[in-house]
């Protein structure tokens, strides 16, 4: 194994702010950066955003800025966000960087003198969404076929990669180096995408300003994929006269993507290195995607999670809990936020809030909160064995998931223990039985030593909450000496109990939630203000109203006032927006009509649903709402001015 370990997240779109799918990703390798620096390993993490294409040119026109201003803006939550989660990455990456011009004006150079760019002619069918081109044999219902967005015919000159030429070697370098993609089923895709043949693949466009101008010709940009896969390099000072970085860490260990994006880091990004002369990472891991109401996440649906309520109303470490332990590692996922709340009661408030509590005071309250020596454990120090091999296998085979079971499975064995040897009985035997309760408070606290290193990478926060109760010193990356029983240190004394996770009621905290859901959305008639009052033009100006068309249309279960519509605004905008209007309005009858929208208004959540948008009705004095519609056939995405 090498000592070093490099660990790269994807870069990030910066064309809206960051939801569940981002954070699960960060989240994920930065419990995997976590484990192996507590193993002893010289570690880099990377994370960053991709600031450059169509997308994000369009996105910040649509808001009237710059694109550098939106950049700088989602950016800016990005920071924010992972201070929040405790995210512990080494570097965040901009493609908007000098550094980063650098590495992609060298892998290119590189690539140029093998031969493999040649300049050419390019028609295909485009999605702006997915930055990428499609053969039309592959198109679906006419969109494209990895996220279903409208896709258009371009034909404009181009420069192209010899990808066709590296077919072989990529096969070869697949069967040789069978972990090279995973999970499992990811690899047979890979190996079956290539299998069929590869064209030359484009890598430039001279139809948009915003991205990094082509070496020797600056009327074309990079294409965005040359662009941002370069980032792992150029992140390592690639191209720059200080490549320390990129001789200490490169290869990359492992790639962690989603698994949208495979294609492009197991066909295109390997065949840019072979291409360029350039080490290959060890393994590229494809992850699965968080569903919300049977259908991937997606910003363009409008099912997306925003972490922020959750973050504020139960922390960090919570969160991270949850996604590590929902979803099974490169599978698919639900997220509800009853999922969450069963998941918070009962594995952190009950298995380990309780069983800590219990084995903290009882050990207060009958030994002044001196910890005893274990001794040889029995039982508990049986499961602990287990559940340390269980634990150290999972994590080296990225199994975080059967991880996070071991630990909980020691918990059990802990609280069982407790239970059968019940500890308050010997204290009231008194001295004839101090010794056995020594030893089962010893065991017990020494069960909960381990549990506090194994959950370390995970909850962070709480490890060290409870490392800090337990009269613990943090960890000193030695995780294969310190994981072995009775390796903490002798003599010392507990520190302050206190709650780890105080336990919710499920039911009233999401009556609370929808409750408010309800109170925002209620249609209350227009009150006559006292005076009149006017605003500016520039005020107006500031408020975005666009002419939409209604695609989708249903009830949300358990409100009487609410309807989540789905909304076509244009260029390949589906937005969703929640409307109190479900006691005037069927939903059948909206389908197909076109509606105004307030389009910038700030996103909320109604009954759990997120909505982008508002609705334009007017009200009568009974305050029953009367949708305002255009006259005419206005094209989706018209301004209202």
């Amino acid at each position: 194994m090498r000592d070093t370990y490099y660990i790269t997240t994807p870069i990030y779109y910066v064309n809206d702010l960051p939801h569940i799918g981002h954070i699960y990703t960060t989240v994920m390798a930065d419990i995997l950066a976590r484990y192996h620096r507590m193993a002893g390993r010289d570690v880099r993490f990377l994370t960053g955003t991709d600031e450059h294409g169509q997308k994000i040119e369009r996105a910040a026109a649509a808001q009237g800025i710059r694109p550098i201003e939106l950049a700088d803006r989602v950016v800016a939550r990005y920071h924010h966000l992972w201070e929040q989660l405790e995210i512990s990455h080494d570097d965040f990456i901009r493609t908007t960087e000098p550094r980063h011009q650098r590495g992609v004006t060298e892998i290119i150079r590189r690539i140029q003198a093998k031969g493999d760019i040649y300049k050419g002619e390019y028609s295909g069918w485009y999605c702006a969404g997915c930055e990428a081109f499609f053969p039309e044999t592959q198109l679906v219902e006419g969109r494209c076929p990895d996220q279903g967005h409208p896709v258009e015919l371009l034909s404009e000159p181009s420069y192209f990669f010899r990808l066709s030429a590296y077919q072989e070697r990529l096969l070869e370098w697949y069967r040789d180096h069978p972990g090279c993609v995973e999970p499992r089923s990811r690899y047979n895709e890979v190996l079956r995408f290539v299998e069929g043949g590869l064209r030359d693949l484009s890598i430039s466009r001279r139809s948009l300003s915003w991205g990094i101008p082509f070496p020797g010709d600056e009327d074309h940009v990079v294409y965005v994929w040359l662009d941002a896969l370069t980032n792992y390099l150029s992140a390592l000072g690639f191209g720059s006269a200080d490549d320390t970085l990129f001789q200490r860490y490169w290869p990359a260990q492992l790639h962690l993507v989603g698994k949208d994006i495979l294609r492009f880091h197991c066909v295109y990004w390997p065949a840019f290195l072979m291409s360029a002369g350039l080490p290959l990472p060890e393994k590229v891991f494809g992850h699965g995607w968080w569903m919300r109401d049977e259908a991937k996440m997606s910003k363009s649906l409008g099912n997306v999670v925003r972490p922020d309520h959750l973050l504020e109303r139960f922390g960090p470490d919570a969160l991270r809990y949850f996604l590590a332990r929902e979803m099974a590692f490169g599978q698919d996922a639900t997220f509800s936020d009853e999922a969450f709340l069963e998941r918070y009661n009962a594995d952190l408030a009950n298995n380990l809030g309780n069983t800590t509590s219990r084995t903290l005071s009882m050990t207060h309250r009958y030994l002044e909160g001196r910890v005893p020596v274990p001794g040889g454990g029995g039982q508990v120090a049986a499961a602990a064995g287990q559940a340390t091999a269980a634990y150290l296998g999972a994590m080296d085979r990225l199994e975080p998931h059967r991880a996070l079971e071991a630990v909980w499975q020691l918990l059990a064995a802990i609280n069982g223990f407790i239970q059968e040897s019940q500890p308050w009985a010997l204290a009231k035997a008194g001295a004839q039985s101090q010794d056995h309760l020594e030893e089962v408070l010893g065991s017990s606290l020494e069960g909960l030593r381990i549990v506090t290193l194994m959950i370390a990478p995970f909850m962070p926060g709480v490890a060290l909450r409870l490392g800090l109760q337990l009269g613990l010193p943090e960890p000193r990356r030695e995780l294969s000496r310190e994981i072995a029983w009775d390796a903490g240190p002798r003599g010392r004394k507990l520190g302050e109990s206190q709650p780890l996770f105080p336990r919710v009621d499920i039911k009233a905290y999401l009556k609370e939630v929808a409750m408010e859901a309800e109170k925002q959305q209620e249609v209350k008639p227009a009150e006559t203000p006292a005076k009149e009052s006017t605003i500016s033009i520039d005020e107006f100006a500031r408020i975005q109203l666009k002419v939409g068309t209604v695609r989708e249309a249903e009830r949300i279960p358990k409100s009487k006032k609410l309807l989540r519509l789905m909304v076509d605004l244009g260029e390949d905008e589906l937005r969703q927006v929640v409307a109190g209007i479900a006691e005037r309005y069927d939903p059948e009858e909206l389908l197909g009509r076109r509606i105004v929208i307030v389009a910038n208004l700030e996103p909320a959540r109604l009954m759990g649903v997120e909505s982008r948008g508002m609705i334009l009705a007017a009200t009568d004095a009974d305050g029953h709402p009367y949708i305002l519609s255009p006259d005419g056939d206005v094209p989706p995405g018209s301004e209202v001015r």
